[in-house]
Parts: structure tokens; C-alpha cells; sequence
């Protein structure tokens, strides 16, 4: 038997316990969960469907999490799936109604595309984010001037209006690393990445800001020093997302100029795995990239 959500709302309109896992991963678990269900009872995808007046497609994007869900939709997919247990409903039902609640993000909506708009959501879910960045430091790590520096590489010209708000947008993204259960960031970064912006300030600014940030117990920053050589990982950034809620796979996420990835299948995640442990391995420890850091300050 299928169980209900373990992610619903107490009396005070919260989350059970730590931090809100937010709307995008709200949608994957209860499409996980209805997807079983479906499977459970034998039910085509075609048949859930016309049960409720749609397309087998529509059944197929609401199992993945990639569109939002009507109460009506839900409850009469559970009658079909023979859920009739009132409690059990009502716990599907109150997930959906979170599932739908937009996301802090959603006040950037016009700036932000949608494809990243998934990454938001999952970034704000996550317990371990494991990234490898060879170009530029991670967002989670920048400064506001480091931030509007690479924000204006990758939207020239745009209004100032909308480069603030971008900005914004990176900062608040920021917060989730010192909130209570806030993840764990392992991060893996070329010693290039520190010198791709002109201006002595703002590069001290910035490593002054990773050590800050490398100092917090949730948050492991490891250098690969510019004369280190070839490495596993030459093709380009990825990022690993872990979930603590088990219907939520761990996915690797790999950005584009105008396009994302989203790799949930084990067999990719695995390999990104092993080549993220493969650059640990070949980057200097947390405590040696503090004081390689730390020197690197010095002669600024």
C-alpha cells in the first residue's frame, strides 16, 4: 500500500519540523506518490486521464511534478485509485494546497526563466547541494558585486532596474545557507574563479567572503589550484541536489546559456557522483583552501 505524504501542515500553517521544502518539491513527491498509486491499481496512464476529463500527458507532467494540481483533479484520481480513507485523502489534499503556495521566488517571476525557476525550488528543498564551478564562483558564494559583475556577462545591457532585482534575487537565494536546517554546500572551484573580475577591492571583498562563508559548519569549500593539470571533470559545472524526503531522487543539474538539464536517472547521478569525489580527492582539503585563501588575501 501506497502511504500518505509525509510533508503536510500542522495547525500553525508550517512545516511538521525543519525547513519548508517549497512548492517544486511538494509537486515531485505528490506526483510520486499519485504515480504509485496509479501503478499500485494497474490504471494506464490514458485511463487516470479520461478520469479526469484530460490527457495521458497531463497525467505524465503532474507524476513529474512539472504542473501545478487542482483539488478536483487529485481527489478524483484518488477516488479512482480506491484511496477512501478520509484522512488519508485529507492529507493529499493538503499537499496540494501547499504544493500550490508560489515560491519566495515568485515575486521575480518576470525576470526568471522558467527553467530555473525548477532549480530554485529544488536548491530551496535540498539538505546537500555539491557543486563544481571551473568559471565562477558558485551564486551561493558571491558578493553583491561579484554577483552583478557576472549577471551583467550573461544579460548584456540590461536596465538597472532589472540588474538590481537580479541581484536581489542572488542574495536572497544566499539566505537559505544560515537559516535553521539550512543544507550542507560542498563546493569545488577553480583557482581561476578568482580572478575573472577586474578590481583589487573586489576580488579581496570576494575571498574575504569564502572564508567567511568556508567557516560555517555547514559549508565545505575545496580549491583546485590553477597548475594542478587535467582532471575528470573538463567538461564543464554541474551541480548535485540531495533531498531528505525519499521520494525525491538526487538530481544533478547542469545549466546552459538559456536551457538546463535536470539528470534524475541513478546511472548519471552515479557518474557525477564518482567524478565529484574524484575532484575532492584531487582539490586542496577545506583547511588548506581557508589558508590558501587566506594568503591569496594577503598579497591583494
Amino acid at each position: 500500500m501506497v502511504s500518505a505524504p509525509r510533508w503536510t501542515e500542522d495547525l500553525s500553517g508550517g512545516p511538521v519540523s525543519g525547513r519548508s521544502p517549497g512548492p517544486t518539491a511538494l509537486r515531485i513527491v505528490l506526483g510520486t506518490q499519485l504515480r504509485r498509486l496509479r501503478e499500485a491499481r494497474g490504471i494506464t496512464a490514458a485511463v487516470a486521464g479520461h478520469g479526469i476529463r484530460a490527457s495521458h500527458a497531463k497525467i505524465s507532467r503532474m507524476e513529474l511534478g512539472r504542473v501545478g494540481f487542482r483539488d478536483r483533479d487529485v481527489a478524483d484520481l484518488l477516488t479512482l485509485y480506491g484511496v477512501t480513507d478520509e484522512q488519508e485523502r485529507r492529507a493529499f489534499l493538503t499537499l496540494v494546497r501547499r504544493a500550490n503556495v508560489p515560491g519566495w521566488w515568485h515575486q521575480y517571476s518576470d525576470i526568471v526563466a522558467s527553467w530555473f525557476e525548477i532549480y530554485l525550488g529544488l536548491e530551496q528543498a535540498s539538505s546537500v547541494i555539491r557543486t563544481y564551478q571551473p568559471q565562477l564562483i558558485p551564486g551561493l558564494l558571491q558578493t553583491e558585486d561579484v554577483a552583478r559583475g557576472v549577471i551583467e556577462l550573461g544579460h548584456p545591457r540590461p536596465s538597472d532596474d532589472d540588474l538590481e532585482r537580479r541581484v536581489s534575487l542572488r542574495m536572497a537565494r544566499q539566505e537559505i545557507l544560515t537559516q535553521p536546517a539550512a543544507p550542507q554546500l560542498w563546493a569545488v572551484i577553480e583557482e581561476a574563479t578568482l580572478w575573472r573580475f577586474n578590481g583589487r577591492s573586489v576580488m579581496r571583498d570576494q575571498i574575504d567572503h569564502l572564508i567567511t562563508m568556508a567557516e560555517l559548519p555547514n559549508v565545505a569549500l575545496q580549491l583546485i589550484p590553477i597548475h594542478s593539470g587535467a582532471h575528470v571533470a573538463l567538461g564543464g559545472p554541474f551541480t548535485i541536489l540531495r533531498f531528505a524526503e525519499p521520494d525525491l531522487p538526487d538530481i544533478v543539474y547542469l545549466e546552459q546559456l538559456s536551457s538546463a538539464l535536470y539528470l534524475d536517472k541513478s546511472q548519471d547521478v552515479d557518474h557525477y557522483l564518482q567524478i565529484m569525489d574524484l575532484l575532492c580527492v584531487q582539490a586542496k582539503s577545506p583547511a588548506e583552501t581557508i589558508k590558501f585563501l587566506g594568503d591569496s588575501f594577503k598579497d591583494l
